[in-house]
């Protein structure tokens, strides 16, 4: 390899270790009863439903009568390094709170809300694929 060669691989060594993660993708909830999609929403992140099991649905249905396809994060935005404030509805309660998620590393997501200074925290894992219908 000649210097030029080198230089490229150590600049691109360089560049993917210093890469920000992404929160970009499906997450799964503790339980792997609902998976969400986060991805970009105008101007800010948001999280919609995309896989849900039949209990989460009915769980749901207090809030969200067809849970697959409700945005439970909305209006994510940066808030420091590899963490994102925003919205988060809770559809078996019906409520939503202020949010703020928090990626640990590239495979678990903190996910926190809180409303009138209760909080409820949960570590969300990526989702490789949507499970089959």
């Amino acid at each position: 390899m000649d210097i030029a060669g080198s230089g490229l691989a150590a600049l691109i060594l360089v560049a993917a270790h210093t890469a920000p993660h992404h929160v970009d993708g499906l997450w799964k909830n503790p339980s792997g009863s609902v998976i969400i999609s986060i991805g970009k929403c105008g101007h800010s992140m948001c999280g919609t439903v995309k896989w849900a099991t039949e209990k989460a649905k009915h769980d749901a249905r207090k809030g969200a009568p067809h849970l697959v396809g409700t945005s439970l994060l909305t209006n994510l935005r940066p808030h420091g390094h590899d963490r994102w404030e925003g919205k988060i509805f809770v559809p078996d309660m019906n409520m939503h709170a202020g949010a703020k998620l928090h990626l640990v590393n590239s495979n678990h997501l903190s996910v926190k809300g809180c409303k009138i200074g209760i909080c409820k925290s949960q570590t969300w894992s990526r989702a490789a694929h949507l499970p089959h219908a």
